[in-house]
């Protein structure tokens, strides 16, 4: 399933960025970014569509991959009351959609010490007791763009289930789009990461961790790192792309697109 999202994402990326004439697409929609209407390719994500727009990105852009969470969008399509949540690198447009994008999600964190905290799930209520206000409205689960369970690793943090938060929650991105719509005003995410903490802190540490550990203090990567951190930025590039490459993750038609600024000009 991932794979075919990032297929789709890539193929997406084309339509923009290989410099298409208009003449070429075939099909159009209309959107609206803060009230205004934009005719747009009708092949390509909210991301694409914006700057396809005129818009540049400064912030909420993040890794264009569907997997930083820094581009939550809240959308309405026409005729359709009810408000939805996307990530913007992910979803692809639709005639009629009225866009919002969120700089930030207006969440604050607790400060902790980590090592000063048993791993117990009595932690989560000390440091969030807003866990007490939930409704099991399941309005956050809703809201997830990675399509988690929000609600039941809540539900889990309540009685204290360091595991079962941990499992449910592990592919958060850390978007907010949870959090903007909680009536109780649960930071899902940040519950989320601590009990992660807590229940990592609780498990041994595996041995090839530990040996790799010994070796980096022992020095024997010191040469390498040296060398990486003395290379210019064009070097650097050029590193990424012949590892990628190397590793399947870039295809050679690909690889003159990674560029500086994310857009696609080589």
């Amino acid at each position: 399933m991932g794979q075919e999202i990032m297929e789709r994402i890539r193929e997406a990326n084309e339509a923009v960025i290989t410099g298409i004439d208009d003449a070429d697409i075939k099909h159009w929609v209309t959107i609206y970014i803060m009230g205004k209407a934009y005719r747009v390719p009708a092949d390509i994500t909210l991301m694409q569509a914006i700057e396809y727009a005129g818009y540049r990105f400064v912030r909420g852009a993040g890794c264009r991959a569907g997997f930083c969470g820094a581009c939550a969008t809240v959308y309405r399509v026409a005729g359709d009351w009810r408000l939805k949540a996307a990530l913007a690198c992910q979803t692809r447009v639709e005639d009629g959609m009225y866009l919002v994008q969120i700089p930030f999600a207006p969440a604050g964190k607790p400060a902790y010490d980590l090592e000063k905290e048993p791993p117990e799930g009595s932690v989560l209520l000390r440091y969030f007791p807003e866990l007490a206000r939930c409704v099991a409205c399941n309005t956050c689960t809703k809201a997830c763009p990675q399509e988690l369970e929000v609600m039941d690793y809540i539900q889990a943090a309540l009685r204290g289930d360091l595991a079962a938060v941990t499992e449910l929650s592990f592919d958060c991105i850390q978007c907010g789009l949870c959090s903007i719509r909680c009536p109780a005003e649960i930071v899902h995410y940040h519950v989320a990461q601590l009990a992660r903490r807590l229940y990592g802190k609780s498990l041994p540490v595996p041995e090839h961790v530990e040996e790799r550990v010994r070796e980096v203090e022992a020095g024997k990567y010191a040469e390498e790192f040296e060398r990486i951190m003395s290379l210019g930025r064009e070097e650097i590039e050029e590193l990424y792309r012949k590892e990628q490459r190397e590793k399947g993750g870039l295809k050679s038609g690909d690889a003159s697109r990674v560029t500086r600024n994310g857009r696609g000009e080589g």
